[in-house]
């Protein structure tokens, strides 16, 4: 495959907004266009607005664009909360009607994407439309583990029946609740050669790895608060399952699947997701876990025109 170039990008300058006492950042580019849905882009696990310069700048001559740095992400505030996808759907929820005033087209990667899929399922009156990109969170017929799902590759032992397997599984779980192994793991995961260990493994085309990508990543860390929202992320309960969100989604779904990604089957997962909403568009893009980043060339026309056929 040939690697394309990712020049360095200067992220838009943005606001900061009140929202429950806390600090909210977010971005806005683009002006209002009638007839044309503004669209709102969440971040993924450990990202922020940054995330998406490539798609603000691809996109904003098209459609007035928000991005928002979810509660204990980005530049937005780290207070010591029970994180969880109720959470930020009631912050995203509140954002549109706050400050983008319609119904916004929303789009979300990752953790952002089960965020996402939270508020158009169970606030219909805010979603224009739903775009999830390797969007995060748990079906039924899946018991999966509440660890954030960009860690459990790193700290989870590989699945047996075996019982002594079982009981090393229980007692890792276990290890990584307690403060002080959160926090060694926090000093561990945050530091940029981490980062960038990571990225290589999630990022089919590497030259997307840049070290502003990494130190975009790496600078929220260094936020007071951002210890506990890590360490939050072990004990969060686990949401609303996919499937009866998808039961309860009457906006239009366009997927976006990065193929290549280590963390999740795009394949196996898609199936499920068309199970449950078969209406839905999707295209697989030759990209890992952030196809907005890695592949926005062929990415952001994906998006516009889909956004176009609905509006």
């Amino acid at each position: 495959m040939q690697a394309t170039t990712h020049p360095a990008t200067t992220p838009i300058p943005g606001k900061y907004w009140q929202w429950r006492g806390h600090n909210v950042y977010y971005v806005r580019a683009g002006e209002k266009k009638p007839q044309r849905p503004p669209l709102l882009l969440v971040h993924g696990f450990g990202a922020s607005t940054d995330h998406w310069r490539k798609n603000i700048t691809g996109l904003c001559n098209d459609f007035e664009v928000f991005a928002i740095d979810l509660l204990g992400y980005g530049r937005s505030a780290k207070p010591k909360l029970e994180y969880s996808g109720n959470l930020w759907r009631d912050q995203l929820y509140d954002f549109i009607t706050e400050v983008i005033g319609e119904k916004a087209v929303l789009a979300g990667n990752s953790l952002g994407g089960y965020a996402c899929l939270c508020l158009a399922a169970q606030r219909p009156d805010a979603a224009a439309g739903l775009v999830l990109l390797n969007s995060a969170g748990p079906f039924s017929e899946n018991q999966t583990s509440s660890e954030p799902e960009a860690l459990q590759p790193e700290i989870q032992p590989p699945k047996q029946t075996d019982a002594l397997q079982k009981l090393f599984g229980d007692v890792v779980k276990w290890i990584f609740q307690q403060p002080l192994a959160q926090f060694i793991l926090f000093q561990y995961v945050r530091q940029r050669w981490v980062i960038r260990q990571t990225l290589e493994k999630v990022y089919l085309d590497k030259s997307a790895i840049t070290d502003q990508l990494i130190e975009e990543i790496h600078r929220p860390s260094n936020d007071p608060g951002a210890v506990d929202v890590f360490a939050s992320m072990f004990s969060t309960p686990q949401g609303e399952k996919n499937d009866v969100l998808l039961q309860q989604l009457t906006c239009p779904l366009l997927m976006l699947w990065g193929e290549a990604d280590p963390w999740m089957n795009a394949r196996e997962r898609s199936g499920k997701f068309r199970q449950y909403y078969p209406q839905l568009t999707e295209y697989f893009l030759q990209a890992g876990h952030c196809p907005h980043d890695e592949v926005p060339n062929q990415l952001n026309p994906l998006l516009r025109d889909w956004v176009l056929s609905i509006a």
